[in-house]
């Protein structure tokens, strides 16, 4: 089974981010929405394979762990919270998620603490 959880790790905003402040997504519905619900509602609850998995069973309906891993899945480098929407995303030593607004003090510290690896979101462009 192939898994996209970090351990002590910060994903950083993409450089191409188009906001210069952390903006909640606003269509209801949508990846972006579905894993900032889940994430700012519980901080440090789950780990990046049971937010995927949480965030496809609201969209397409059940399935398990095993079938949706079955096949590689983009990790949270990739999401939009991290390529639109300011977020970066912070993984503690126990795998755990939490959001992290990119003008916050908190992502500042991540970002100069070296005892955390630090991972850039994904670009949404090619250039």
């Amino acid at each position: 089974m192939h898994s996209t959880n970090y351990r002590n790790t910060l994903i950083t905003v993409s450089d191409d981010c188009p906001v210069t402040v952390a903006t909640r997504p606003a269509k209801a519905g949508t990846i972006a929405e579905r894993q900032f619900a889940q994430l700012s509602a519980a901080p440090y609850t789950l780990t990046s394979d049971e937010l995927l998995l949480a965030v496809e069973n609201a969209r397409k309906g059940p399935v398990t762990a095993d079938e949706f891993f079955a096949k590689p899945q983009a990790c949270l480098r990739a999401s939009p919270l991290v390529k639109k929407h300011g977020y970066g995303l912070h993984h503690n030593s126990e795998s755990r998620v939490a959001l992290v607004a990119m003008e916050s003090a908190e992502y500042a510290r991540l970002l100069a603490d070296a005892s955390v690896v630090k991972r850039r979101g994904m670009r949404s462009s090619r250039r």
